[in-house]
């Protein structure tokens, strides 16, 4: 990832000790969030590289709980987020990994509730900035810095020619697109990052898509909460 300025050096506005360690850490916890759709009932997060060796003594551990919780990284509430997460009934469970080649600061976070689990593997990758590399097995790349909508559908021609039309008649440009499939005429990922916010209207229009199983949108400019 090439950084654009030098406040993606430095990292946002955010509860210390470390943009990496915890802003970062605050991000993929509220990327996995966005991505379940509702407070989970149970986090399991497997920590891989520094992560899993100083989680604790750096505050990953708060920050990732505080991202579940949709706070944002300069939210006060941080430092308190395990007793904030077990008052809302969240349960938790820290995994440390040991795993070759993986990014230092990697984290892959699975969320239960409501009869249903996702997972995501992301690494905070230096001045509080993120890197998704896999959601629910499909290995699919995107930042977290944008307005991003993950499309599961089935794998037929035609597919994404559909998908970036409504974006066409939106009059929103695409800034990156990346997708995953499993087998042969399987289920697919389309991951696309808009220049602007995406629009409800354009989350529905893209649901009524025959062949479209599931779309979340994620941002991170939202403001959010429990």
């Amino acid at each position: 990832m090439r950084f654009k300025d030098v406040f993606s050096i430095i990292g946002p506005s955010m509860i210390g000790p470390s943009s990496s360690h915890t802003a970062g850490a605050v991000r993929l916890g509220r990327v996995a969030r966005q991505i379940f759709g509702a407070l989970p009932a149970q986090a399991d997060i497997e920590l891989f590289g520094s992560f899993a060796d100083t989680y604790r003594g750096h505050g990953t551990d708060l920050a990732l709980i505080g991202g579940l919780l949709d706070y944002a990284t300069d939210d006060p509430r941080i430092p308190k987020a395990e007793k904030y997460a077990e008052a809302a009934g969240m349960k938790i469970i820290f995994h440390p990994k040991k795993a070759k080649g993986a990014h230092p600061n990697t984290a892959t976070i699975t969320l239960q509730g409501d009869q249903r689990s996702i997972s995501m593997t992301g690494a905070s990758i230096g001045g509080g900035n993120i890197e998704i590399m896999n959601v629910n097995q499909f290995d699919v790349t995107f930042s977290g810095v944008y307005p991003t909508l993950l499309i599961t559908h089935l794998d037929r021609p035609g597919m994404i020619a559909e998908i970036t039309s409504i974006f066409g008649r939106a009059q929103m440009n695409i800034g990156y697109m990346d997708l995953d499939r499993k087998g042969r005429e399987g289920d697919a990922m389309t991951v696309i990052e808009a220049d602007a916010p995406i629009s409800d209207a354009l989350v529905q229009e893209m649901n009524g898509l025959e062949m479209i199983r599931e779309v979340i949108r994620v941002d991170l400019s939202e403001r959010g909460h429990v």
